[in-house]
Protein backbone atom coordinates (compact mmCIF):
# COMPACT_ATOMS: atom_id res chain seq x y z
CA UNK A 1 0.00 0.00 0.00
CA UNK A 2 1.35 3.66 -0.81
CA UNK A 3 1.07 6.14 2.06
CA UNK A 4 -1.22 9.09 1.82
CA UNK A 5 1.10 11.60 3.19
CA UNK A 6 0.07 14.99 3.60
CA UNK A 7 0.87 18.08 1.38
CA UNK A 8 4.96 18.81 1.76
CA UNK A 9 7.28 19.52 3.34
CA UNK A 10 7.46 16.79 5.77
CA UNK A 11 10.40 14.17 6.03
CA UNK A 12 11.30 10.39 5.01
CA UNK A 13 13.59 8.48 6.95
CA UNK A 14 14.78 5.73 4.75
CA UNK A 15 16.74 2.37 5.84
CA UNK A 16 18.09 0.48 3.54
CA UNK A 17 19.38 -2.85 5.15
CA UNK A 18 20.57 -6.72 4.01
CA UNK A 19 20.23 -9.35 6.50
CA UNK A 20 22.92 -11.49 8.50
CA UNK A 21 22.28 -15.11 8.75
CA UNK A 22 20.32 -15.03 12.27
CA UNK A 23 17.20 -13.73 11.94
CA UNK A 24 15.99 -15.15 14.66
CA UNK A 25 12.83 -12.95 16.43
CA UNK A 26 13.42 -10.39 13.24
CA UNK A 27 9.92 -10.33 12.00
CA UNK A 28 8.38 -10.06 15.28
CA UNK A 29 10.49 -7.06 16.31
CA UNK A 30 9.87 -5.68 12.73
CA UNK A 31 5.70 -6.09 13.08
CA UNK A 32 6.22 -4.73 16.89
CA UNK A 33 7.89 -1.41 15.39
CA UNK A 34 5.34 -0.80 12.75
CA UNK A 35 2.97 -1.03 15.61
CA UNK A 36 4.63 1.59 17.72
CA UNK A 37 6.05 3.52 15.40
CA UNK A 38 2.21 4.22 14.17
CA UNK A 39 1.48 5.26 18.17
CA UNK A 40 4.64 7.81 17.53
CA UNK A 41 3.38 11.57 18.00
CA UNK A 42 4.18 13.05 14.37
CA UNK A 43 4.05 9.54 12.62
CA UNK A 44 2.83 10.14 8.91
CA UNK A 45 3.24 6.60 7.45
CA UNK A 46 5.02 3.67 6.39
CA UNK A 47 6.23 1.86 2.87
CA UNK A 48 8.89 -1.18 3.33
CA UNK A 49 9.93 -3.79 0.32
CA UNK A 50 12.57 -6.56 0.63
CA UNK A 51 13.75 -8.65 -2.16
CA UNK A 52 17.63 -9.11 -1.23
CA UNK A 53 18.15 -5.86 0.20
CA UNK A 54 15.21 -4.15 2.59
CA UNK A 55 14.49 -0.80 1.79
CA UNK A 56 11.75 1.46 4.32
CA UNK A 57 10.85 4.38 4.58
CA UNK A 58 8.43 6.27 7.11
CA UNK A 59 7.85 9.83 6.69
CA UNK A 60 7.38 12.36 9.73
CA UNK A 61 5.75 15.67 10.15
CA UNK A 62 9.21 16.77 11.89
CA UNK A 63 13.17 16.38 12.29
CA UNK A 64 11.81 16.19 16.50
CA UNK A 65 9.30 13.41 15.87
CA UNK A 66 12.08 11.51 14.23
CA UNK A 67 14.31 12.45 16.57
CA UNK A 68 11.33 11.34 19.17
CA UNK A 69 11.52 7.92 17.55
CA UNK A 70 15.21 7.18 17.42
CA UNK A 71 15.22 7.63 21.63
CA UNK A 72 12.13 5.65 21.83
CA UNK A 73 13.43 3.01 24.48
CA UNK A 74 11.78 -0.67 23.19
CA UNK A 75 13.12 0.95 19.06
CA UNK A 76 16.71 1.70 20.91
CA UNK A 77 16.76 -2.07 21.77
CA UNK A 78 15.56 -3.22 18.19
CA UNK A 79 18.56 -0.65 16.62
CA UNK A 80 20.99 -2.41 19.01
CA UNK A 81 19.70 -6.08 17.90
CA UNK A 82 20.02 -4.62 14.12
CA UNK A 83 23.74 -4.14 15.26
CA UNK A 84 24.81 -6.54 16.98
CA UNK A 85 22.46 -10.06 15.29
CA UNK A 86 20.35 -8.97 11.93
CA UNK A 87 22.11 -6.23 9.56
CA UNK A 88 25.14 -7.98 7.20
CA UNK A 89 24.89 -4.10 6.54
CA UNK A 90 22.44 -0.97 6.93
CA UNK A 91 22.08 2.54 6.22
CA UNK A 92 20.01 5.31 7.40
CA UNK A 93 18.88 8.70 5.49
CA UNK A 94 17.03 11.65 6.22
CA UNK A 95 15.34 13.30 3.71
CA UNK A 96 13.01 16.62 3.83
CA UNK A 97 10.25 16.09 1.29
CA UNK A 98 9.62 18.92 -0.79
CA UNK A 99 7.35 17.95 -3.76
CA UNK A 100 5.23 15.13 -3.97
CA UNK A 101 3.00 13.93 -6.90
CA UNK A 102 0.62 10.93 -8.53
CA UNK A 103 -2.21 10.11 -9.87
Amino acid sequence: MITETPHPPYYAVIFTSLLSDDTAGYAEMAEHMVELASQQSGFLGMESAREGVGITVSYWASLEAIRAWKAQLDHRQAQRLGREQWYASYRTRIARVEREYGP
